[in-house]
């Protein structure tokens, strides 16, 4: 091993000395790691077909959620534009934030067996995952090189290499580890996961004691002496404040490991000065970070579970209703644990609150009995509560699946894919030639008739100019010549408006129907409302009302125009989150 005074050089070796050799990878397809959030398959596109034909991208999303995983796959056409991609991208910034690319590894077991993984920390602010790179090639071609980075995108310290050899590993710890690096002297060594180094800390030897919930009078001689029966100390010490006032907690280490692990089993949980201390090992910081995401993670799930099916979600609520009102409506399904109705920080009601009973049964009968009752002057909602990602993946999956049924324009050249499907991008239309613009499946006509698929319009708004397009018809000009072949400009196809029914002349909804015909009925009462301040996405709106609100929902939010107005702004919010993360 290398003194640990000595320099090592931090430098950029000639590319071909190891050059990205692709001759066993021949499926041409790239592993892009280290994204952003916010990176889409369009981005991927755009960075990535500067260097060679794309084939098909993907980003990998959590199959409820649909949000991005942070990796993705870029087939290329031919295995050397995917090498040079691999060459001139790796660490480029994509939305701010340096990619990581390496070949498509397709057998797992070659990915989790840790060969030619090594661990480097203590680097220097100053290296990035290029510099980083480039000292270390010259002992191998490197599979993957990693700086682990913050939410500033600042260096943590630390990063990862993974060489295509294990000796080419070994090499670099025998040749780096203890060096000096940009000034500062750098640990390399073997790569150890997670679940390996939690088992090794479970079971190692320590001599370092942690003791806590110290009363303030102790002082170091009192706890010395208390702690030597168990063996000789190198040191003790009690942690104070800047006041020189005990913080409760203090640090006793001894000689031997033995002796350390005797005085934890003995004194843990013991009392000393009228208080019940702890005594175990000591810890390093990421190790008690680590315990107590796990105890937050099993805190949660047992509040889930405890939880689950008997607390429940209760809006449209009068504004005068509190939590004792909130109670007696639902004291008659059941032993409630608790009601609470939410206030806003000037203690107005929001409208909704939370009822929590003591069985899954009460629960389920009172959201049978009260949903859509009218309590007050509104009918109320009842469901089972859900978390707030639950609630907001449901709403994007639902925006999602409506998305789908849209038909989209494809371009010639941009093969990229989106969840297993070709995403094409929108087509330039020039003005004044024809392009169909397809409907969208709501609403339909009046009392239920079906729409033209579109009509033809005259863009210099001649008479007679509009015709249904749907029948073959040819719009006409001034003077009834045809458009086409007499000088006059080509038509163009545009959507046909939405019908416009006044309320009072849409048939009543009446209970012979079934749910989905009442609907549909109350669907252009709605339409026409939301028409009003959302002309130009008032089909979309509805159609999203409609997915998500039962009958009694839609008739409230008919003859309330607050409540509309305020489930109008749910959708537009909706609306433009998943417009965001489209861009």
């Amino acid at each position: 091993m290398a003194a640990p005074a000595t320099s090592y050089p931090v430098v950029a070796p000639p590319a071909s000395n190891f050059p990205a050799v692709a001759s066993s990878y021949t499926s041409a397809s790239l592993y892009v790691g280290d994204l952003g959030p916010d990176v889409t398959e369009a981005n991927l596109f755009e960075v990535f077909n500067q260097v060679g034909a794309v084939a098909s991208i993907r980003v990998c999303r959590d199959a409820i959620t649909r949000r991005s995983l942070g990796y993705a796959y870029v087939n290329f056409h031919t295995t050397a534009d995917a090498e040079r991609a691999l060459e001139q991208l790796n660490n480029a910034p994509i939305k701010g934030r340096p990619c990581r690319i390496m070949w498509s590894q397709r057998d797992p077991a070659a990915r989790k067996s840790g060969k030619g993984n090594i661990f480097i920390k203590n680097l220097d602010k100053s290296i990035d995952h290029k510099t980083l790179f480039d000292t270390f090639s010259q002992f191998g071609q490197i599979l993957s090189c990693k700086i682990e980075l913050d939410e500033t995108n600042q260096s943590k310290g630390y990063g990862y290499i993974q060489f295509a050899l294990q000796e080419q590993a070994d090499k670099a710890i025998l040749k780096v580890n203890n060096m000096m690096l940009a000034g500062k002297k750098v640990f390399v060594g073997p790569f150890v996961s997670h679940k390996e180094r939690l088992a090794a800390n479970s079971t190692r030897q320590f001599t370092n004691v942690y003791v806590k919930n110290l009363a303030e009078n102790i002082d170091e001689e009192r706890l010395k002496n208390i702690f030597e029966k168990y063996g000789p100390l190198k040191n003790l010490i009690i942690m104070r404040d800047e006041k020189g006032v005990s913080k409760g907690f203090g640090f006793a280490n001894f000689d031997n490991p033995d002796e350390a692990e005797r005085a934890v089993n003995e004194m843990n949980n013991s009392e000393i000065d009228g208080k019940t201390v702890f005594v175990g090992r000591a810890q390093k910081k990421s190790e008690r970070e680590s315990e107590l995401r796990q105890k937050f993670e099993l805190m949660k799930l047992e509040h889930m579970s405890k939880y689950q099916g008997v607390n429940l979600y209760i809006k449209n609520l009068d504004d005068d209703v509190d939590d004792d009102k909130l109670r007696s409506m639902f004291d008659s399904f059941g032993t409630i644990t608790s009601a609470k109705t939410m206030r806003d920080p000037k203690g107005n009601s929001k409208g909704f609150g939370f009822v929590c009973f003591t069985t899954p049964e009460e629960a389920t009968k009172a959201v049978t009995e009260m949903n859509g009752k009218i309590v007050g002057h509104k009918p109320l909602y009842v469901a089972l509560a859900q978390r707030k990602d639950v609630r907001k993946a449901q709403l994007e999956a639902q925006f999602a699946q409506r998305n789908k049924m849209i038909p989209r324009i494809g371009v010639p050249g941009a093969p990229a894919m989106y969840n297993g499907a070709p995403m094409f991008y929108p087509q330039p239309v020039a003005v004044g030639y024809p392009q169909m613009v397809p409907r969208g499946r709501f609403p339909p006509g009046p009392y239920g008739q079906p729409m033209p698929n579109y009509v033809i319009v005259n863009p210099q708004g001649g008479r007679g100019g509009v015709k249904n397009g749907g029948r073959g018809g040819m719009a006409r000009g001034r003077g009834g010549r045809q458009a086409q072949g007499q000088g006059q400009p080509m038509p163009a196809m545009v959507p046909a408006p939405m019908p416009v029914v006044p309320v009072d002349q849409v048939p009543p909804v009446t209970q012979t129907l079934d749910p989905e015909e009442q609907k549909n009925m109350l669907g252009e009462r709605l339409y026409f409302l939301i028409s009003k301040p959302q002309p130009g996405l008032a089909g979309k709106i509805t159609g999203m009302i409609l997915d998500s609100s039962s009958v009694e929902e839609i008739m409230h939010l008919i003859e309330d125009s607050k409540a509309l107005d305020e489930k109008i702004d749910e959708a537009l919010k909706v609306l433009k989150e998943h417009s965001e993360k489209q861009q």
